[in-house]
């Protein structure tokens, strides 16, 4: 897997506008995938966060009122969370909104293919910045069986390291496995 094949098959056209009509809260995310070897760009959030605290996500946050669209969203937090510049032009696609279950925002996610990272740096809503090899990412996919979670519908989980990855950014995960598993097969 390489990054031409990647970027031909994520790339969608773009929907920035938001969805009004929802009874959730708007939020959106970057996903970045970088590198010869592609990897790709998650954070950790602090413990101490009041949402989501300790849990690996992508950069990205809360829709605010003067926020020109879902897109803007996007890049206004990956540069404030981690200081990567953006410019909505680096942006090929987009995936199918995720809603958090507990939080209740609906989530679009915006996918960004680069061929190598500047410096980041983590502002206080990250503990630590992971880069992740993709491929082996996708492989460690499993069905999360854990009792409490049976009645949710789509519960993923994917590991890196001692990290598990799950909920809202393991469903984007999984649209991503799902596909590149179906281009692979084409």
């Amino acid at each position: 897997m390489n990054l031409e094949t990647i970027k031909n098959n994520l790339s969608t056209e773009l929907d920035i506008t938001p969805n009004f009509t929802t009874e959730n809260k708007l939020a959106s995310v970057l996903i970045v995938i970088y590198d010869n070897e592609p990897k790709i760009l998650m954070t950790v959030k602090p413990k101490t966060m009041s949402l989501h605290g300790g849990e690996v996500s992508f950069p990205g946050g809360k829709m605010n009122l003067d926020d020109h669209n879902l897109l803007f969203t996007a890049l206004r937090e990956t540069k404030e969370e981690i200081n990567l510049d953006i410019k909505s032009e680096q942006v090929i696609g987009q995936l199918n909104p995720v809603t958090t279950l507990n939080s209740r925002f609906r989530i679009t996610p915006f996918v960004s293919i680069l061929d190598e990272l500047p410096e980041l740096s983590p502002n206080s809503e990250v503990e630590s910045i992971l880069e992740i090899p993709l491929e082996s990412l996708l492989q460690t996919l499993a069905n999360d069986d854990d009792p409490k979670h049976q009645s949710i519908q789509e519960m993923f989980t994917f590991q890196f390291g001692d990290k598990t990855i799950w909920g809202a950014s393991a469903r984007m995960l999984k649209q991503i496995e799902m596909i590149l598993a179906k281009a692979n097969t084409s």
